[in-house]
């Protein structure tokens, strides 16, 4: 014949129902308290305070907390990119980044981007003008990518 389980396992026999039902008593309790919760929910229903909020206003709040505050300014002057320099300069120009002050704007060409460091207190009394709450402190002109020359001239050569 097998010892008892509580023996094999060297379990003190008279804690061993209350570590049984401990578990639920608690799941007990915390059931009782779901339904006084929903209850007291269900009570409120319609009461002011209640009231769901609108999204625009639950965005905003989010956009304020999460600080997305320069990130929302960016996307919206990439969007009317046109309207602050130009459809001809914004056909070969685009914003290419924000970072603690500095927007960064990415142009087509050398010939471009010398044409726009020549433009940049224009573009930054307009951009100040219609872009409130996006502080430029600079604004860094750039030409195209350069390629990278890592792999030599003409990259690798196949045999």
């Amino acid at each position: 014949m097998t010892p008892p389980i509580a023996e094999t396992l060297k379990l003190d026999a008279r804690k061993l129902p209350a570590q049984v039902f401990e578990r639920f008593t608690r799941r007990q309790f915390s059931r009782r308290a779901r339904e006084e919760r929903a209850e007291k929910a269900w009570e409120s229903f319609g009461k002011p305070g209640r009231d769901p909020s609108r999204l625009a206003s639950v965005a905003d709040v989010l956009a304020i907390r999460g600080n997305w505050g320069p990130h929302l300014k960016l996307a919206q002057l990439e969007n009317h990119w046109d309207q602050v320099v130009g459809p001809g300069i914004a056909a070969h120009s685009r914003p290419a980044g924000y970072d603690r002050g500095v927007l960064t704007i990415r142009t087509e060409s050398t010939v471009w981007a010398t044409q726009l460091t020549y433009l940049i207190p224009q573009l930054q009394s307009k951009i100040a003008e219609r872009l409130v709450g996006l502080p430029i402190e600079r604004i860094v002109v750039t030409g195209p990518r350069a390629g990278s020359f890592s792999q030599g001239r003409y990259g690798r050569t196949r045999r």
